[in-house]
């Protein structure tokens, strides 16, 4: 079975990520485009550095071009975000990139972007899966890569100088010129290093890196930008006296923050200050949209500018849906993913960097002393959270808990309401929530609590996972 989550398809390698599996989803796909009579629209494909995906860019393409589908092939790994920019750029009706995210090293997958360069909604990847079930081996239909390149079905492209200019364009380069700041960048052996380094530079920003090269395993780590992971980058960063430490993840299309004392920056916490710098410091106006797992400081803020605050399911599918249908400013995600109106419509870890250090560079001010200055303004919340793994067989007894029996621990809290639109999510009448819910892109059952202070939020947690037994 292949089957899409929030984040696409996702496999390990050698057991279900396969060529042959590759294949169906690009027939899938290629019949889906040839139904819509969209074959004239084109089709742009990237990869990233993980094992496997350059291959399997080549297997997706031959299976397009076999059907008549010319596909734009970025022939150098590249951000996920640059993928979605040239999809809009030429008017693509589908695209897609070959990876796996921030999944561990073992894992690869394809995620498939529609008009606009959005990620694809759940209607569009039930036509997938609906595809993929029907299909058998004689269905699918490939020509071979350098054939199809000779006759034209398949052209080389890297948009790479564009995806940079464009986001050039769009911060204030003269401000950060002015500032001079130190950023050290750690893209996790992934694929930020090239366009983030660039758009640094030119801003004449003192601009190092770690981490960086080919490699396989991403080091032993997750490829996941968290306090855990980017220790060393948080040591380096204090003891060098750099200005912010930036790292993204596997295919950069999320970012770990680091401070200038070596603090990890949540994504809560940078979505807040991104909202509050394009409000305040640079007068624009919008709502804001964050998943069901990010933080409620953003609905204070936006309150406080006369702006609403929308709240959509976890997949930024569904935060770029909103943020269309409303014309939000800012949207974004509590795993480090956001984007802001004007720029592509999916997460884009290298811009929203970019806008992080022109924040600084324009209002003068250290991350900490931002983030305390919205603290002192709208008060403080802590969110904490937990993974749990569990066995396949026990997945339907923890189903069956959160959803059928929609049972609740005893928190201890006043409750407001209780939403099972995705997960069970605990609204409290003290502002705080608590939030269990599967993972889309892994065995995992994820918690998340969000209190006045650090030790209520992990107590919440905690009792989430002695009650789920997890």
């Amino acid at each position: 079975m292949i089957k899409f989550g929030t984040g696409g398809w996702r496999a390990l390698i050698g057991e279900e990520f396969t060529q042959a599996n590759v294949r169906r989803v690009a027939q899938a796909v290629a019949n889906i485009i040839i139904a819509e009579e969209a074959t004239d629209r084109g089709f742009v494909i990237g990869y990233d550095r993980r094992f496997l995906s350059d291959k399997a860019a080549v297997w997706f393409s031959e299976v397009l071009a076999g059907n008549g589908i010319v596909v734009s092939f970025i022939d150098k790994y590249v951000p996920t975000p640059v993928v979605m920019f040239q999809s809009r750029a030429i008017g693509a009706r589908y695209s897609a990139c070959i990876t796996a995210s921030h999944n561990p090293a073992d894992y690869n997958g394809i995620k498939v972007f529609i008009e606009g360069g959005r990620d694809a909604d759940e209607v569009i990847t039930e036509k997938i899966e609906t595809q993929i079930a029907g299909l058998t081996d004689a269905d699918i239909r490939h020509l071979d890569f350098a054939q199809a390149k000779a006759s034209g079905q398949i052209e080389l492209i890297n948009p790479m100088n564009e995806f940079v200019d464009s986001i050039i364009d769009f911060i204030d380069i003269e401000a950060i010129k002015k500032a001079r700041l130190r950023v050290l960048i750690d893209p996790m052996f992934g694929v930020a290093k090239n366009a983030l380094q660039t758009v640094l530079i030119t801003a004449r920003c003192d601009v190092d890196v770690i981490n960086d090269g080919q490699n396989p395993s991403f080091g032993g780590l997750m490829p996941s930008p968290s306090a855990a992971t980017l220790y060393r980058l948080k040591h380096l960063v204090a003891h060098e006296g750099y200005d912010i430490g930036i790292g993204t993840d596997g295919d950069a299309d999320r970012l770990g923050i680091i401070d200038e004392k070596g603090n990890f920056i949540h994504p809560n916490e940078v979505m807040l200050l991104l909202y509050y710098y394009l409000l305040e410091y640079k007068g624009w106006k919008g709502s804001v949209v964050r998943n069901i797992a990010t933080t409620h400081l953003l609905d204070k803020v936006a309150a406080a500018y006369n702006e609403q605050c929308f709240e959509v399911p976890v997949g930024f599918k569904h935060v770029s849906a909103q943020m269309d249908a409303d014309d939000a400013l800012i949207g974004g995600e509590s795993s480090g993913g956001l984007t802001i109106r004007g720029h592509i419509k999916g997460k884009d870890g290298v811009f929203a960097s970019s806008l992080l250090v022109e924040m600084i560079s324009v209002t003068g001010k250290k991350l900490s002393e931002m983030l305390d200055e919205i603290y002192d303004k709208y008060g403080y919340a802590y969110t904490a959270e937990g993974d749990c793994h569990f066995r396949p067989e026990e997945r339907q007894r923890l189903y069956d808990k959160i959803y059928v029996d929609k049972a609740l621990p005893d928190f201890g809290y006043a409750i407001e309401k209780v939403s099972y639109a995705d997960g069970a999510k605990v609204y409290f009448e003290n502002g705080g929530w608590a939030l269990a819910r599967f993972s889309g892109t892994e065995p995992l059952l994820r918690l998340f609590a969000e209190m006045e202070d650090r030790q209520q939020a992990e107590q919440v947690v905690a009792q989430l996972k002695a009650f789920l037994d997890v």
